[in-house]
């Protein structure tokens, strides 16, 4: 088996089971809500497959789903973040483009070019996680709210785990 496939095997299950054993048990005052889960979306090459990307995800947000008896909701998300990420690693690539295959990385990439490409997709996924889960437009408000502070709390996970278990640099 290829190594790369045995890495994100082991980061999906891994993800998901502390999105559904410890983070789901986390909540600050019913508004911020970490969702870590979407970091393997985040972390897929740069010239991954739209459409397998999007297989991805609607296994991953039905994992999660299941887990967290949601009724789709995660599942909705996931695959609108999926959908989107193509368009946005479009707008945001450098002026010569990716280098082949690379995957988005703080190390790789810089603070400033991940935390918005985090920010963004994170904030679509929560934005459409949280809009599903009231369905009302009368909540709007409260729903982009809830939407920023998770989307913040998800970055800071994210920023963190990219932190703690970055590879390093080769040694020359």
């Amino acid at each position: 088996m290829n190594r790369d496939l045995l890495i994100y095997i082991q980061r999906f299950i891994i993800l998901v089971l502390v999105q559904v054993l410890l983070l789901n048990n986390v909540q600050f005052s019913g508004l911020l809500n970490p969702y870590l889960y979407l970091y393997f979306l985040l972390l897929l090459p740069v010239d991954f497959s739209p459409n397998f990307g999007l297989i991805l995800a609607f296994f991953l947000g039905l994992t999660i789903d299941i887990f967290s008896q949601t009724l789709g909701m995660h599942t909705i998300a996931t695959v609108f973040a999926a959908f989107a990420r193509p368009y946005i690693l479009r707008y945001m690539a450098p002026r010569d483009g990716y280098e082949f295959s690379r995957v988005p990385s703080i190390r790789d990439m810089g603070w400033i070019w991940f935390l918005t490409y985090c920010g963004i997709i994170t904030f679509l996924h929560h934005f459409m996680l949280f809009f599903v889960e009231s369905f009302k437009m009368s909540g709007f408000v409260f729903t982009v709210s809830k939407s920023l502070g998770s989307t913040a709390l998800t970055i800071f996970l994210v920023a963190m785990v990219q932190l703690l278990f970055a590879r390093l640099p080769k040694s020359a």
